[in-house]
């Protein structure tokens, strides 16, 4: 049996014949032998502090009759022998510890044969993280745009998602005291069925800041070259850190009066978070950032309205890119993570948006950082998109949708790839201060 003490001895021989090394590799087939049947996955996670690794290597054999044996070769080591099991199949069973990080090439070979029958791959590789998240630019995302995430996790078991919720639904007068309740248990639901995380986004409203008891800012619009009354496109980094700091605590104050957690994550409106922003949320406890963007993908606001939005984020984020990987946020810059460093994680929006982006770039983009090898230490692609009705359109969800089915056929839960789910939260932890 796959377990048993006759299994687990073969581990320490694969140790001693791949540092001695050894001869007669067979040769590889043009195609597997059909008349074998391989059950096992093909890659295997490394563990870390976020994400449990795979603890053990297994593939078992449904052997054609008159099969003696069956031999494994991993890549350049010597040959392994699997075990007969007592239903006539062959199993091998290894500490996955005992493979180093890498891929390899597996030949199987029967009864001594000079040519395999079979050949698959085996990687070992640190996890591919996925980060899907959604920007609550309004008050009111509207029941379709739910409606479309609620479908997305139906669709797509694995993914969980992080929800940057804006406070100001809670102050706007427009929203009703009955139409903020059914969006909290939307939000719950969420988070309690299918794992998401609540997180903060704030776009700096009038009525959110001057509820908080500070001074709208109306003058430094992203969009407008006049001032913005409604304070929506107002870069966030016009405020101070002490000012920050106090819609920061406001956020959460009106989050937990309505039902729902603290946050601990965020990302800043039109990705405008400047040093003090980030100080500030290092002040408030928060313990990661997705402001940093991969600003060349927004080309589209070049030459739109005043340009402020793409001239800002070109100028503040000029280093982020396609595989821009997390850092610790120096308390200096927040572009880098010379010492001394925030308790602040930055996982920068490489993926951006999909409003900016074809279903093909956005697959682009996934490729770009993964590269179908494994890799030693943990990667991220962070992409969202904007939740409103009706601003999210099918054909924004199909985009969506396309891109997840993309990511789905890598899943390291399905042993097809290094793919991995989860929210800005989790995440923290894989990356070590």
């Amino acid at each position: 049996m796959i377990g048993s003490a006759a299994m687990r001895t073969w581990s320490v021989a694969f140790l001693i014949l791949a540092a001695c090394g050894g001869g007669g590799k067979p040769s590889a087939p043009e195609v597997n032998d059909p008349a074998y049947t391989i059950t096992g996955k093909e890659w295997y996670l490394v563990g870390n502090a976020a994400t449990p690794g795979d603890e053990t290597i297994k593939i078992v054999i449904d052997a054609k009759p008159g099969t003696k044996t069956i031999e494994a070769w991993i890549g350049e080591a010597d040959p392994v022998p699997l075990v007969e099991q007592a239903d006539g199949s062959f199993a091998l069973e290894m500490p996955a510890a005992d493979l180093p990080v890498g891929d390899y090439e597996v030949l199987l070979v029967a009864n001594d044969s000079s040519k395999a029958f079979a050949k698959t791959g085996l990687h070992r590789s640190a996890p591919y993280y996925v980060l899907v998240t959604t920007d609550w630019d309004f008050s009111d995302p509207g029941n379709p745009a739910n409606d479309y995430q609620t479908q997305m996790h139906v669709d797509h078991p694995e993914l969980v998602m992080t929800h940057f919720v804006g406070p100001y639904t809670f102050t706007d007068p427009n929203v009703m005291a009955a139409r903020k309740a059914e969006l909290v248990a939307w939000l719950l639901m969420m988070r309690d069925t299918y794992k998401d995380e609540i997180g903060l986004h704030i776009h700096p409203y009038c009525h959110f800041v001057e509820s908080a008891g500070l001074t709208c800012i109306i003058d430094q619009s992203t969009v407008y070259n006049s001032n913005d009354p409604s304070g929506y496109t107002i870069k966030l980094s016009a405020y101070t850190r002490e000012q920050m700091g106090t819609l920061l605590d406001h956020a959460n104050m009106l989050f937990e009066q309505n039902g729902l957690n603290r946050t601990r994550t965020f990302r800043a409106g039109g990705w405008t978070a400047s040093l003090a922003t980030l100080q500030a949320l290092a002040d408030k406890g928060f313990i990661a950032d997705t402001s940093a963007l991969n600003w060349a993908r927004i080309e589209e606001w070049k030459d739109m309205r005043n340009g402020e939005l793409y001239r800002w984020n070109m100028s503040n984020w000029n280093p982020i890119g396609d595989v821009s990987q997390p850092y610790w946020v120096s308390e200096s810059n927040v572009l880098t993570n010379d010492a001394p460093t925030m308790p602040i994680l930055e996982v920068p929006d490489n993926g951006v948006m999909i409003d900016y982006v074809t279903l093909e770039e956005m697959n682009g983009l996934f490729d770009t950082n993964w590269d179908r090898k494994a890799f030693e230490t943990p990667r991220t692609l962070m992409m969202g998109f904007h939740p409103a009705t009706p601003g999210f359109s099918a054909a924004e969800y199909g985009r969506v949708d396309g891109f997840l089915d993309y990511a789905d056929a890598y899943l390291a839960a399905h042993g097809t790839g290094p793919v991995v789910y989860i929210t800005l939260e989790d995440v923290v932890d894989a990356f070590e201060p």
